[in-house]
């Protein structure tokens, strides 16, 4: 049976061609490329990436299919997803649906057949841009004014954020699956053996403001001991501190942080009374609200491959990372500091304050997908509410 054609076309007019699969449909929105080898399911649930077009660099996806267990979120965020090769085949124990049919189902278009390698390249040369893809538009150049025309929102978080506020996992039946056999030290007698990690009881209760979570990231925070009261990210800092939490957690999201002023007066009046902890976009407007700047990168880091220095101990990380934007180094105050950078182009990857039980990164300590050599954040921000709450 033949295959439908479509194709993907750049605004400034690169156009790729190759075949159909998913949902047949036109879509608009800005490309970007991410450079894991795997974690394809977690990277199109993963809502961070709400408005994007996501391009895989590595040659052939779809190999192990697809199932509930491994969403980030009840359903796909990306607008569209480019692959140089569809696996003809789905080889995994795990696996409930194809990705062919994950993305019919979510009514998300996809394209095969690309040169992928070539369409990175371009990315990387002349940054990321807004393009169309489409399996019903045969004319390349209506595909590119498609591209040229393409409504960017200002606000991405409202479309990703929870409609209400919930508690998450409180009697530990969503994490335990993830816990159980999961190894997370080497033991001091025996080096070559793993210590099995059992769901703890919840000590400690904080607010987590929700502009896009994860859902490793909850399981993260249930983890190491916390009981995790989520909110939308409009809630005022007025009735999440009548909530009593001992803490707060800002999470990853989509879109541009500058956007999100709303978000900057509510945490500004959290910097007082609570530890906080933010990552990616909690990151970002951690940044902003002690009076730094963003810039929009090139092509961001999007990939489980990212290297990032720790500047107090010297130690290297292998992070996971998905952002278009950066805090400029020179624009913070005094009274913050940076305390990682991303060792390929040397920006900000972590700040803290040097008078309040703040900080934060630009990467994803859960992973999901990705290494897990940075968890121990999870298990630092424990530590630190716990010693602020016996002072």
């Amino acid at each position: 049976m033949l295959q439908k054609k479509a194709l993907l076309a750049l605004e400034d007019g690169r156009i790729f061609r190759g075949e159909a699969f998913g949902y047949h449909r036109t879509t608009t929105g800005e490309i970007c490329f991410n450079t894991s080898m795997t974690g394809y399911q977690e990277i199109l649930s993963d809502p961070s990436y709400c408005g994007q077009i996501v391009a895989m660099t590595y040659p052939e996806i779809g190999n192990c299919g697809t199932n509930a267990l491994d969403l980030e979120s009840d359903s796909p965020h990306v607008r569209g997803f480019v692959i140089e090769e569809l696996s003809p085949i789905v080889s995994s124990w795990r696996s409930e649906a194809s990705l062919q049919a994950y993305l019919t189902q979510h009514h998300i278009p996809g394209i095969s057949g690309v040169d992928t390698r070539a369409l990175t390249h371009h990315l990387r040369t002349y940054g990321t841009m807004r393009a169309c893809l489409t399996s019903e538009i045969c004319d390349g150049a209506e595909a590119v004014f498609r591209a040229k025309n393409c409504e960017e929102r200002a606000d991405l978080v409202q479309e990703v954020t929870t409609s209400q506020s919930y508690d998450w996992d409180v009697d530990g039946t969503l994490s335990r699956p993830w816990v159980q056999n999961y190894p997370t030290r080497r033991t001091e007698t025996n080096s070559q053996q793993d210590t099995l990690f059992s769901l703890p009881e919840a000590q400690h209760h904080i607010v987590a403001y929700d502009f896009g979570m994860k859902r490793n990231i909850l399981r993260s925070l249930r983890r190491v001991g916390f009981l995790v009261h989520v909110v939308p990210a409009r809630t005022p800092a007025e009735e999440a501190l009548a909530l009593q939490p001992k803490g707060v957690f800002l999470s990853n999201g989509p879109g541009d942080p500058a956007t999100l002023d709303y978000v900057r007066e509510n945490i500004r009046k959290l910097t007082h009374h609570v530890p906080i902890f933010g990552i990616c976009l909690g990151h970002q407007i951690l940044g902003l609200t002690f009076g730094g700047s963003t810039l929009k990168l090139k092509f961001g880091h999007r990939g489980s491959n990212q290297p990032v220095k720790d500047l107090q101990t010297g130690r290297v990380f292998i992070t996971s990372q998905n952002h278009g934007f950066a805090i400029a180094p020179d624009s913070l105050p005094d009274c913050v500091g940076v305390t990682h950078i991303n060792l390929n182009d040397h920006t900000v990857a972590g700040l803290r304050h040097k008078e309040y039980p703040i900080f934060s990164v630009q990467y994803h300590p859960e992973a999901s997908p990705g290494p897990h050599e940075s968890h121990s954040l999870f298990q630092r921000f424990f530590n630190l509410v716990t010693e602020v709450q016996g002072n």
